[in-house]
């Protein structure tokens, strides 16, 4: 069955990993960017959609275009995020805000937003995109790694407020992954990184997708409230 798929920061990485595999399945998909749309993501099922998800009145016009196109949000990925990476006495006010207004509250911002249509329709899936470090922890990341680990609380309390509703929200916590944000490390920063992952490389994005197209699947309507780690084995335990 096509389904309506919105994507936040679906041009590239994961993100886009994301939109190419729904775009596989069948589903129609939208998916928001701040600059550069990818030329190569076109057709009568994708439609992407300049937004910046810390804006209310962005992120309610880009849900209006997505249900004016293809109809209701049935399947969110909030994928969007950044970091801003520094010790922790370094860190200044802004660096912490802006990571955790786009991990955290930009996520909350878009559940919010989906579940107006989802608890009508008393079906929906919603799966955000942590990482690894939310519950691993990382120097020079207390911004990022707080972020990522409130969107566990974000989809569990979800999946207690609106699961009777037919509605499951989970999480995906990639470790190291093939993207901009590991290249940014330079070879050795990826190496160090990689070398703690006990199969000994990193994750590409469309692994990190398949985890992704699975939670939001039929087959997993009973799943909700998981933290699914992709990550190789670097967290196994936690």
């Amino acid at each position: 069955m096509s389904r309506v798929v919105l994507v936040t920061g679906g041009n590239r990485g994961i993100g886009r990993a994301c939109v190419e595999a729904f775009l596989k399945n069948g589903d129609r998909v939208a998916f928001t960017y701040r600059s550069n749309p990818p030329s190569d993501l076109e057709g009568e099922n994708v439609l992407a959609l300049q937004a910046d998800v810390n804006d209310p009145q962005s992120v309610e016009n880009a849900f209006a275009k997505v249900e004016e196109q293809f109809g209701n949000v049935e399947v969110l990925v909030a994928n969007a995020g950044i970091n801003k990476d520094t010790l922790l006495m370094r860190m200044s006010e802004d660096e912490w805000d802006d990571v955790l207004d786009t991990n955290l509250k930009a996520a909350w911002r878009v559940a919010k937003r989906a579940s107006r249509n989802m608890t009508k329709a008393r079906s929906g899936r919603m799966v955000f995109m942590s990482s690894v470090v939310g519950y691993f922890g990382s120097p020079g990341q207390t911004n990022y790694a707080s972020s990522k680990a409130g969107l566990i609380g974000l989809a569990r309390s979800i999946t207690r407020e609106l699961g009777p509703r037919g509605i499951t929200a989970n999480v995906v916590a990639p470790g190291p992954v093939a993207t901009d944000m590991l290249t940014a490390l330079g070879d050795q920063g990826a190496a160090r990184l990689t070398d703690l992952v006990p199969i000994g490389r990193a994750a590409s994005p469309e692994e990190v997708a398949a985890a992704v197209t699975f939670l939001a699947s039929p087959e997993a309507s009973y799943i909700s409230g998981v933290v699914l780690p992709v990550d190789g084995g670097m967290a196994m335990g936690h």
